[in-house]
């Protein structure tokens, strides 16, 4: 398996709403992506988070499968709402579980 982790940076224009409505988005690839075991989402709560305001983790279940994930066009439409709302950075980290 692999995890795929991915942090997201917004601008001070991006609101609470449209915060929100990227987590929910992101949950719903779990239903829509085939190779998804696993995917969960939500907004810091810590305030340790150096300006990085969401998280996702996504489980595949093999390389191949995140492969498939990176272009799949309903993936592809979420990148492109997160840059829509004002997305500034993000950091991706995948690894073998």
């Amino acid at each position: 398996m692999v995890e795929h982790v991915v942090i997201f940076k917004f601008g001070p224009e991006t609101t609470d709403e449209q915060l929100d409505e990227c987590i929910r988005r992101a949950r719903a690839l779990q239903n829509e992506i085939p190779g998804i075991v696993d995917f969960v989402a939500g907004r810091d709560f810590s305030g340790r988070n150096q300006g990085f305001q969401v998280g996702l983790t996504a489980r595949f279940e093999d390389r191949a499968a995140l492969a498939n994930y990176t272009p799949h066009p309903k993936h592809q439409e979420f990148v492109q709402f997160t840059m829509d709302i004002g997305r500034q950075d993000i950091i991706v980290l995948d690894y073998d579980i």
